[in-house]
């Protein structure tokens, strides 16, 4: 996501540590694109001077006073932004996250879980301990500051946050983008980013699963690889190949699925990324 241009005016200064002036002082003020949404991402700059920034609690990277944060598909009607200066004062900016309606499907004769799977249920921990290793690991890569791209150029099949609910229970929700390719489309980087998993062999659920970390928590997953072109450690350019859709792992036909997160928030690529080019 590219830098802002206009300055968003809600800033609070808490009372408690507010400056003894005898004129008024105008204080620094956050700074961002994008709007604050479920599954949204924004991108922008801190107040001039913070030491440190939180997202509700939690501690944002902070590099040139620049800083990008995510909302999750599940996130709260409201969030928090915070920056403390060095002089001890403390910046706040209340977020109002838009809710959004997502595509729901109501199976009311099948069960929620289907037979169990012993192979599955052998293999499935250590590959999610793989999958959470490769998502706590924290790289040089700066593709946080592009603009994101899409990987592959197809008719989008499957909807991010789209959900089925079994009987009454809910499923899990699609934590991703589908696009629709043949075997073999090339997959490329949708910004710079190092390789953090590469898997060898295919996973369960995944198939053929391929991770970068484009920094400051921002990371891609690609599921479902006929093919991964890249190891893990690798350093990739926006646009670089990386692998090629396939239909490994639980697909019913070759396509390619993409997720974005930003920490533990799963983002919408149609958020991040823009309307799909020529669709």
């Amino acid at each position: 996501m590219r830098l802002p241009a206009a300055l968003v005016p809600l800033v609070c200064l808490s009372a408690a540590a507010a400056p003894q002036a005898l004129a008024p002082v105008a204080a620094p003020a956050f700074r961002w694109t994008g709007t604050p949404t479920q599954g949204g991402l924004i991108a922008g700059t801190v107040p001039a001077g913070s030491v440190a920034v939180t997202l509700d609690g939690q501690p944002v990277a902070v590099e040139a006073d620049r800083f990008i944060a995510g909302f999750d598909r599940d996130a709260g009607a409201q969030a928090m932004l915070v920056a403390t200066l060095a002089d001890g004062r403390r910046i706040t900016q209340p977020l109002a996250v838009a809710p959004r309606a997502w595509r729901i499907e109501r199976l009311n004769t099948l069960p929620k879980f289907p037979a169990p799977d012993p192979v599955m249920a052998q293999l499935r921990p250590a590959e999610l301990a793989q999958i959470a290793a490769a998502r706590a690991q924290v790289t040089d890569a700066t593709g946080w500051r592009q603009t994101v791209r899409w990987p592959a150029i197809g008719h989008i099949s499957g909807l991010f946050g789209a959900q089925r609910i079994y009987r009454g229970e809910p499923g899990s929700y699609h934590s991703g983008i589908d696009i629709a390719r043949p075997t073999g489309t090339p997959v490329v980087a949708p910004a710079d980013g190092v390789v953090i998993l590469a898997a060898d062999h295919p996973f369960t659920l995944e198939g053929n699963l391929l991770m970068i970390d484009h920094g400051h928590g921002l990371n891609s997953a690609f599921l479902h690889l006929s093919r991964i072109d890249v190891r893990v450690g690798d350093h990739v350019r926006q646009g670089d190949p990386i692998g090629a859709v396939g239909a490994t792992g639980r697909a019913t036909g070759p396509h390619l699925h993409w997720s974005l997160r930003w920490r533990d928030a799963r983002l919408d690529p149609l958020l991040v990324a823009g309307a799909m080019p020529g669709v």
